[in-house]
């Protein structure tokens, strides 16, 4: 048990070790962002002002976590002096914050992994009939606003490339542009092939 505490501590200890690297990365790219050296290269601007970007989530959620943690202190520093009806109270609140805590170190977790270089670029789109005549047309033009409907609900944009229509509402096929930031992020995993099934009444 003793084994397992520790080897628990060590990896939030090291998880809270990089994301204070980010938060301190940040801190350099805002100097670096008010240098003057910046300002005359667009390139070197562009990419510290992407990257500043891409920081800017870990680096809030970090100032909430810092601030739970002086809240828990201040809780634990109120409860050795509180009378019985504070201390229940205390103790919810204590529980609640540890709760969010816990809450952001998941979100720590997954916003250390590497990003892919890819992952805000702009993303195309094919959507293609395969076997089933009309049928399967007409499901491609679902499939195709399904797609859009997403793009439209996190504020991207769609530009049509091309299509085949049928006619009747259908696409042979259908290719778009979505632009938009983290598009590809989202979006790259969609590759293969979509079916639907109908399924008897009997």
């Amino acid at each position: 048990m003793a084994r397992y505490l520790i080897a628990r501590i060590d990896r939030m200890s090291n998880l809270i070790e990089k994301v204070q690297k980010q938060v301190a990365r940040n801190a350099e790219l805002e100097r670096l962002l008010s240098d003057p050296a910046t300002a005359a290269d667009p390139n070197k601007l562009r990419d510290y002002g992407q990257e500043l970007s891409s920081l800017s989530e870990i680096v809030q959620k970090h100032q909430i976590y810092q601030n739970g943690e002086s809240e828990l202190a201040n809780a634990r520093e109120m409860l050795a002096d509180a009378d019985a009806e504070m201390a229940e109270f205390l103790r919810g609140e204590m529980a609640s914050l540890e709760q969010r805590q816990k809450a952001l170190l998941e979100e720590f977790r997954k916003l250390v992994i590497p990003k892919d270089p890819r992952d805000e670029k702009n993303v195309y789109i094919e959507v293609r009939a395969a076997a089933g005549g009309d049928e399967a047309a007409l499901f491609a033009a679902d499939l195709f606003r399904m797609y859009t409907r997403y793009a439209d609900g996190r504020g991207w944009k769609v530009e049509l490339v091309e299509h085949s229509d049928i006619g009747i509402g259908g696409y042979k096929e259908v290719v778009a542009l979505i632009r938009g930031k983290g598009a590809f992020s989202r979006l790259k995993y969609e590759s293969g092939t979509h079916r639907v099934q109908r399924v008897p009444a009997t």
